[in-house]
């Protein structure tokens, strides 16, 4: 089995680009010559990473939009093919995480989560599975992958809500694998453990906080640039091969 050494002439889309794991596989990608369309809120920081990946000779595109938007993921969807060319990547990266006691009826925290883990993913790859499909059908790789969690198969306190959504992913994931797979796209899932993002910034409650710095303080956690690696080496595999679904953990978690 032979890895391609580049990505040149590869049109990845990357959802939540502006920081953390998005942000570092638009980095990976980049470097090993995909253009890279930079979907996010935050144009800010949209706009320093097109900058920084320009200087170092890859394309980047900036499309500020939120991903809960469907008319606006749609439109993203036709600018990337209008600006970068078909895409044969699509990184489904935007998330959030809210844990808390359910008895805690934090309402807008679970519809939170909801849209964006689980609405707006698919309406994510409604928008971008025709460009998948056609990239196949000219023979290179396509790829669709979707951030789940550890937290989607593994139980956690107050995580109920947040667990079910990426629970969801990785489901879907599976089944639409077979789905798009008989059209060559490849369909995988990737479902990190604890890791040192913004994402731990987001959490209201005391309680998993704690948790989380404890587990900080008590073991080395990954980091983004891990999961963009590992994000780098599947798109990066032989058309035929579909790693389906990616488990990975700090060496150090128990579950």
């Amino acid at each position: 089995m032979t890895l391609s050494a580049n990505l040149n002439g590869r049109v990845a889309v990357i959802t939540g680009a502006s920081s953390g794991i998005g942000e570092a596989t638009a980095r990976q990608l980049a470097s090993r010559g995909a253009s890279v369309a930079l979907i996010a809120r935050r144009a800010d920081k949209l706009e320093a990473l097109a900058a920084e990946i320009t200087a170092a000779g890859g394309t980047a595109l900036v499309i500020v939009a939120d991903v809960t938007d469907a008319d606006a993921i749609s439109r993203a969807a036709a600018t990337v093919e209008k600006e970068l060319g078909t895409t044969s990547i699509l990184f489904n990266n935007a998330g959030i995480m809210l844990p808390a006691p359910m008895q805690e009826h934090a309402v807008d925290q679970w519809k939170h989560q909801i849209d964006l883990n689980v609405t707006a993913l698919v309406t994510t790859i409604g928008a971008f599975v025709d460009q998948l499909v056609v990239s196949a059908a000219k023979g290179g790789p396509s790829d669709l992958i979707n951030t789940s969690s550890i937290a989607g198969q593994n139980i956690f306190p107050n995580f109920s809500v947040y667990s079910a959504t990426k629970a969801f992913v990785t489901h879907l994931t599976t089944t639409l694998r077979v789905e798009l797979g008989a059209q060559g796209v490849r369909v995988g899932s990737i479902a990190p453990g604890l890791v040192k993002t913004e994402l731990a910034g987001h959490v209201t409650d005391a309680g998993v906080s704690d948790w989380i710095a404890g587990a900080d303080d008590s073991i080395t956690l990954l980091n983004a640039e891990d999961i963009a690696e590992i994000i780098t080496f599947t798109v990066s595999l032989p058309a035929h091969v579909n790693l389906q679904h990616i488990a990975v953990l700090p060496t150090g978690q128990p579950s």
